[in-house]
């Protein structure tokens, strides 16, 4: 999306478009004849004049490093920023001068703050014992006194991001990852002395996830963004590479209790998981579970018998009640393998003997793995299909987390002795120290550690975090951050060249400016400008610890409403219709048992008297979902009027949206007798989907339908949408007393389909007309879409709680890349005049009205109708 500037002129109601060009035309400024506005049509954002009489458009200004900002019209000059440093165009003298400008200011938002970081925490686990917590928190990794003792600050730098802690077994050890060298490396540092630090690593880029330690303590597992999982020895800081996938990162993954196997899955090509078993003195691999079925989350158990994991290996379907179709939910239940051939099933059929004595061998010989015909010794655990996670054995027991569809997660255990399932209770996560005596349970916002619980626990007392302060040297920690966003953006953008870009002179380039900052909002801003760099839709940078000030929320009517000059009272000029059984939509002005209507009059809200107040909102601040009382009158008089209780509400959009979209349906059907549906899909998300489904279904009647895409902000539903529009009719069922036919596939609309586009179809948004055309659905209409289609995840942590979006996922076709930084072209170009738009009249709908109905001329393929029945009396 690319915006130009308009000129409107009031006489003869026109709009003119001045720029016209593919760059970003920003800020205009009107003086005298001329108008000034802001152009990166030359990469770099600068001044331009255009010439209202000659209409000639020229360059004022040369910046060749960095853009101008925020310009600011006065009477003979305009101010602008460039590079942090304020400058003046002298409209007279067409020169450009630098200002000079000391702020005496003592930057209280940049000095060195003291901070309770409890709140802060995102990685725990236990020492071996349990006794103690490891955890990482605003970039510092600390250990934690479960009961008594002291809060250790174990790297205190808030120059680095030290992050995902994991304590050795054997105790000795705290290993983590940190960036304190410039790139992420993994370290380990002695519980007894914090200067005894080890770097094992030495990467030159890449992105580290997650440790774990083999259990005789001698080596650390990992997994990155290279999709490779990697061991590192601690004595011989030897990497070796166990598997590198070619389809997504590996991220279950686990020890064998005597440190020689490693038990991990991986996608095959065709995206189902797969268990394998790594032998780490053959260097060999080993496929343990078939191909037709997801599994996942494998973990050994501590004796050596088995190897359990999670399958997908259930189909109950859930079906849909908008059509035939049907999901696929809570398909898994959680599995185990014998090890060993010799090893009995848990589940097997026996019979009870006389038992002497018991020989308990050495958990060391245990793990002499048969892996011939090991597929066939996966037995499934008794228990409901649901999703299952955090598999972990202790002495007999099985626990896990359980959870079912629309149902809270649950931490529970299976008994092999008594064949049982026993609940603990309401907990989403656990972790269960090496000695397998005590377990980590989240509360809230409490961390609490007790004993391994046989039955239902009732937690009282939470891991002392008070002690968990920093002293944040905000500087250090911003730089921190802006050079990990550099890095980020280096390791995750989806062209390894960059666009070809020279990333490194773009970080050098604004990290000149970093001294300058002395505020968080500077930070996100600079960082902003840096991945801007890349001219890539979906690069964001948002949050991190900044004050965010308390909102007072307006009380709202869903009215529009004009001061009476004569009375003083406010005129209803408009109230929006709504549902009252919706909350979202609900209309205060029309509840039930209210008579309030346009062209009524409001006296008084909550007693104070409207006549000589000039804004009907000041009454109404901090009013947002509270009982008040208004006074209304069908005239602009106290007398005769009624007093009604309403509920103001905090948000009109959905209102608003909710009347533009019944009002465009009204319209389509009055144009076209009835005969034409019409939706709007405001994102791809759920709220969008909604939308579809909601006006989709009922309008399968019509003859034709007008699917509007327009301020469509993206999300991930495109192709379920496009799936249901490029149905076809395969067959007809007809039933008997039943006039009309059914078509199969259902769920299909059997006509001509438009779509409705402009620069606001954004990202899933834009990939959607882009389908539309390609599967030949019908025609486009409107103006050219924003072009964003570099798709992104969720985004990895920051110290301070900062989030970074980077365009990881490119889309292309046979012919190349598609639609990003270009946007899909309509077939019909129609632009929305502004004044017109904002008198109501909607050009781009007319013409998709006036495009419809000769689509509906020319549609050739009507439904058959029932044929004669057979005669079968020969």
């Amino acid at each position: 999306m690319a915006d130009d500037i308009w000129i409107f002129d009031f006489s003869t109601q026109e709009t003119i478009n001045i720029t016209n060009n593919p760059a970003q035309d920003i800020f205009p400024m009107w003086v005298k004849n001329k108008i000034y506005f802001l152009s990166d049509r030359d990469r770099i954002m600068n001044l331009f004049v255009y010439d209202v009489k000659t209409k000639d458009t020229r360059r004022l200004t040369n910046f060749s490093r960095y853009d101008i900002k925020f310009p600011t019209l006065s009477e003979d000059k305009i101010i602008f920023e460039n590079g942090g440093y304020i400058y003046y165009y002298d409209l007279e003298n067409q020169e450009v001068k630098k200002l000079t400008v000391k702020i005496r200011e003592d930057f209280a938002a940049s000095r060195t703050v003291i901070k309770d970081v409890s709140g802060d925490i995102r990685n725990l686990e236990l020492a071996p014992d349990g006794s103690r917590i490891v955890a990482s928190a605003r970039g510092d990794v600390f250990s934690i006194p479960v009961k008594n003792g002291i809060t250790r600050n174990i790297t205190s730098s808030s120059d680095a991001h030290d992050r995902n802690p994991v304590w050795s077994p054997d105790g000795k050890y705290i290993a983590y990852i940190s960036d304190k060298s410039g790139e992420y490396q993994i370290y380990i540092q002695s519980v007894d002395d914090s200067s005894d630090e080890v770097q094992l690593t030495n990467f030159e880029s890449g992105y580290i996830y997650k440790l774990k330690w083999s259990p005789d303590s001698k080596n650390l597992l990992w997994n990155d963004k290279k999709l490779s999982l990697n061991y590192v020895n601690i004595e011989a800081k030897k990497i070796t590479t166990v598997h590198t996938s070619i389809i997504w990162e590996i991220s279950h993954y686990n020890w064998s209790t005597d440190s020689k196997w490693i038990v991990f899955s991986d996608q095959d090509e065709a995206r189902v998981s797969q268990i394998y078993l790594y032998n780490l003195e053959t260097k060999s691999k080993n496929i343990v579970t078939t191909e037709w079925y997801d599994s996942y989350s494998p973990v050994f158990s501590h004796d050596g018998k088995y190897l359990f994991f999670v399958s997908n290996r259930d189909f109950n379907p859930i079906y849909s009640n908008t059509e035939w179709n049907v999901a696929y939910r809570d398909m898994s239940r959680i599995y185990l393998l014998t090890l060993r051939a010799d090893i009995p099933s848990p589940f097997g059929l026996t019979d009870d003997q006389v038992m002497l004595e018991e020989n308990v061998s050495n958990t060391e010989d245990n793990y002499n793995i048969d892996l011939e015909n090991i597929q066939n010794r996966i037995e499934v655990l008794p228990m409901e299909a649901g999703t299952y996670r955090n598999l972990e054995y202790v002495n007999g027991r099985l626990y896990f987390i359980e959870s079912h569809y629309n149902q809270q997660s649950k931490l529970r255990y299976f008994d092999f002795e008594a064949k049982d399932i026993t609940d603990i209770g309401d907990f989403s996560s656990f972790k269960i120290s090496d000695n397998k005596r005590k377990i980590l349970l989240s509360q809230g916002k409490d961390y609490h550690v007790i004993g391994v619980p046989s039955g239902n626990v009732n937690l009282r007392n939470p891991v002392d975090l008070s002690s968990m302060k920093v002293a944040v040297d905000l500087k250090k920690e911003w730089e921190q951050i802006f050079y990990e966003a550099w890095r980020q953006m280096r390791d995750y953008f989806y062209d390894p060249s960059m666009h070809r870009i020279d990333w490194l002179k773009q970080r050098e380039k604004y990290a000149e400016l970093l001294p300058y900052v002395n505020n968080r909002n500077d930070l996100n801003y600079l960082i902003g400008e840096m991945i801007a760099e890349l001219n890539t839709g979906h690069a964001y940078v948002n949050g991190g610890d900044k004050p965010t000030p308390k909102r007072i929320k307006m009380g709202l009517l869903g009215a529009e409403f004009e001061k009476d000059k004569r009375s003083g009272y406010f005129k209803i000029t408009k109230i929006y219709q709504g549902e009252n059984w919706n909350e979202k939509i609900k209309s205060p002005l029309l509840g039930i048992g209210l008579n309030i209507n346009e062209g009524d009059y409001i006296i008084s809200i909550n007693g104070q008297d409207l006549e000589d107040l000039p804004n009907i909102y000041s009454l109404l601040i901090d009013k947002a979902n509270k009982i008040i009382e208004i006074e209304v009158n069908t005239s602009p008089s106290d007398k005769d009027s009624h007093k009604y209780l309403i509920k103001p509400i905090e948000d009109e959009s959905e209102l608003i949206y909710f009347n533009w979209v019944q009002n465009n349906i009204r319209k389509v059907s009055e144009a076209t007798n009835g005969t034409v549906g019409y939706i709007h899909i405001p994102d791809m998300s759920v709220v969008g989907l909604n939308e579809f489904v909601k006006y989709y279904y009922p309008q399968l009647s019509k003859k034709a339908l007008i699917i509007d895409d327009r301020g469509n902000g993206g999300g991930n539903v495109s192709t379920m949408l496009i799936e249901r529009l490029r149905r076809e009719m395969s067959m007809m069922v007809m039933s008997r007393d039943v006039p009309v036919p059914n078509n199969k596939p259902d769920g299909m609309l059997n006509g001509p389909k438009v779509l409705l586009i402009d620069q606001y179809s954004a990202s899933d948004g834009d990939l959607f007309p882009y389908q539309f055309r390609k599967h030949k659905l019908g025609p486009i209409i409107g103006v050219r879409t924003w072009g964003g289609v570099v798709g992104i995840r969720g985004s990895l942590p920051f110290v301070d709680g900062a989030t970074l979006h980077k365009p990881e996922f490119a889309h292309y076709d046979e012919n190349g890349w598609i639609i990003e930084g270009v946007g899909v072209n309509p077939d019909y170009i129609v632009n929305n005049d502004s004044y017109q738009e904002f008198m109501g009249n909607d050009y781009q709908l007319d013409k998709a009205i006036e495009v419809i109905k000769d689509e509906l001329i020319k549609f050739e393929r009507d439904l058959p109708g029932i044929p004669n029945f057979p005669d079968k009396s020969e």
